[in-house]
């Protein structure tokens, strides 16, 4: 990650009131005790950020039905759109081939629905997941691991109950997770791969910058979600993943990301064999979610 995507992310949550009193009491703890210091870093890096009671009222389209399911110790939640008998061409086939469509940490389900609808238009059938700990999902904390779980849980599940998925999209973080399940093996055609970060350790780092911890801090936290987890990070970067990703891939990552720059995405781009990258202009990092060039590109990739 580069200094820029630090120093932005950085200054964006250092302006909430409440980063500040959370950097003050981690940075007291760190010193003063550092077990606690440690206990309170690790729960707060799992919590994912905007805290999602700011999108509990936000209505969903009423053309969508949910479906939730448990999961691990907290749960998912699958959107399916309903065929509209008096709008045919703007509904989604009621059987027929699926693409899942993952958001990214912190984010929604909704964020993907201008994909979906891109994806209805051309007949593919979209089903949009909600995250543990995102939505109004249960749960309180997630992670990358658990990320790279979910995916194979719900690909498992739907596989099982008869559906084919064509493809799989993801955004930032969840990408990265994509890309991780893919090279384990996954009942799925294609995978694009939206704003993909490539060194999970580097979130330790923002995540270090952002709320004041030393190095020794960070590090410790490091090694404590990847023994609670049970894998390394560096099994999720791509020089890992990439070369044992047999799907064809489409990559599109911005010029400007500025949370995770453009090399993250030629990473992954350069390792997994054959694949694509679609480099954008001007849209940063969640404004190619809702633009109608890259919703294109990606409904050409999948279809």
């Amino acid at each position: 990650m580069t200094t820029t995507a630090l120093q932005a992310t950085s200054d964006f949550y250092a302006s909430n009131p409440a980063t500040r009193v959370l950097r003050l009491t981690l940075g007291a703890t760190q010193r003063l005790w550092p077990a606690l210091g440690l206990r309170l870093a690790y729960r707060l890096f799992g919590t994912p950020l905007p805290p999602r009671w700011l999108r509990r009222d936000r209505p969903w389209p009423s053309h969508w039905t949910q479906e939730r399911w448990a999961f691990e110790d907290a749960s998912l939640t699958l959107h399916h759109p309903l065929r509209h008998p008096a709008a045919p061409e703007k509904s989604a086939p009621a059987e027929g081939a699926c693409v899942l469509l993952v958001h990214g940490w912190g984010g929604h389900a909704g964020q993907m629905l201008p994909l979906a609808q891109a994806l209805i238009v051309r007949g593919l059938r979209p089903v949009l997941l909600d995250l543990p700990a995102h939505g109004k999902n249960a749960g309180r904390v997630s992670n990358l691991p658990q990320f790279a779980r979910a995916i194979e849980y719900t690909l498992a599940r739907l596989t099982q109950q008869g559906h084919t998925v064509q493809g799989v999209v993801a955004h930032s973080l969840a990408a990265n997770g994509l890309a991780f399940a893919a090279a384990r093996g996954l009942p799925t055609q294609r995978l694009v791969l939206l704003a993909p970060p490539a060194s999970p350790r580097e979130y330790t780092r923002l995540f270090a910058q952002v709320f004041g911890l030393h190095e020794p801090m960070r590090a410790a936290l490091q090694r404590r979600i990847e023994a609670r987890e049970g894998i390394v990070m560096a099994q999720f970067e791509p020089h890992a993943s990439g070369p044992r990703i047999t799907q064809p891939t489409l990559v599109v990552h911005d010029r400007g990301d500025r949370i995770n720059p453009f090399a993250d995405g030629t990473a992954f781009a350069d390792t997994i064999p054959g694949a694509r990258l679609l480099a954008t202009e001007g849209l940063g990092h969640t404004r190619l979610l809702r633009d109608a060039l890259v919703a294109h590109a990606v409904v050409d990739f999948l279809g």
